[in-house]
C-alpha cells in the first residue's frame, strides 16, 4: 500500500471513531440531564418569584456562573477523552466561573453594606444546596463517564473531574431556578463548596472507572 492510500485511510479511520464519541457525548449526557430535569420539575419545580426575577441582575447571574462551569468543564472533558489532545485552552477556560465570582462579589461588596455581607453569605438555603447540587449532578456524572467510555482519556482523574465540573454546572444551573438566594457572596461559597464536592467524586471515580 502507497504511503499516500495509508494515510487516507487512517484519517478515514479516524473519522468514523469520532462521529460514534461525538453521538456518546450528546445521547449520554442528555440521558442524564433530563433525568435530572424530572426529578427538579417533581421534587422541587421553579420559586414563586420566577418570572418576577428575571429583571434582577443577581438572580440572572447565578445561571451565568452555573452554565460558564459547565460548558467549560464539557469542552475540557471532550477535549480529555483522547490522549494527548491539546487541552490547554479548556483548562483555561476553567478559569472563567471563578473569575466572573470574583468580580460579581467584588460588585457586591461595592453596592451592600458591610453589615449584610455575612447575612448574604449564609443565606437561607445552605443546606438544600450543599445536598441538591451533588445529588442532581449524579445523573449527568454518570452519563458524561458512559460517553468518555467511548473514548480514551489520558488520565482518567482529571478527565472525571473535567466530567464532574460539568454536571455540577448543570445541576447548579437546575438549582438555581428554585433557590431563594441570588446574593454573589451565597454562590461563592455554597455554590462552590457543592461542585468542589462533585468534582471530587468525579477525580476519585475517574481514576477507577475510566482507565484504560
Amino acid at each position: 500500500m502507497k504511503t499516500e492510500d495509508l494515510i487516507a485511510a487512517l484519517a478515514a479511520d479516524n473519522e468514523t471513531r469520532a462521529a460514534p464519541m461525538s453521538r456518546a457525548f450528546a445521547l449520554d449526557l442528555g440521558a442524564g440531564f433530563i433525568v435530572s430535569v424530572a426529578f427538579f420539575f417533581a421534587a422541587l419545580g421553579v420559586r414563586d418569584t420566577f418570572f418576577a426575577s428575571l429583571g434582577d441582575p443577581r438572580f440572572l447571574f447565578k445561571f451565568v456562573f452555573s452554565l460558564s462551569m459547565a460548558a467549560s468543564g464539557f469542552v475540557l472533558a471532550w477535549r480529555l477523552a483522547r490522549p494527548g489532545a491539546d487541552a490547554r485552552r479548556a483548562v483555561n477556560a476553567v478559569a472563567i466561573a471563578p473569575a466572573l465570582i470574583v468580580a460579581a462579589c467584588v460588585a457586591e461588596m461595592a453596592v451592600t453594606p458591610s453589615s449584610l455581607w455575612a447575612e448574604r453569605m449564609i443565606g437561607h438555603n445552605a443546606v438544600h444546596c450543599l445536598t441538591l447540587i451533588p445529588l442532581m449532578a449524579l445523573a449527568p456524572l454518570v452519563g458524561l463517564f458512559a460517553a468518555l467510555r467511548h473514548g480514551a482519556p489520558g488520565d482518567g482523574r482529571h478527565a472525571g473531574a473535567a466530567a464532574a465540573l460539568a454536571s455540577a454546572g448543570l445541576s447548579a444551573t437546575l438549582y438555581a431556578m428554585n433557590c431563594a438566594d441570588d446574593s454573589p457572596f451565597f454562590l461563592a461559597v455554597w455554590y462552590v463548596i457543592a461542585a468542589a464536592i462533585v468534582v471530587i467524586a468525579g477525580w476519585l471515580a475517574g481514576g477507577r472507572w475510566l482507565r484504560w
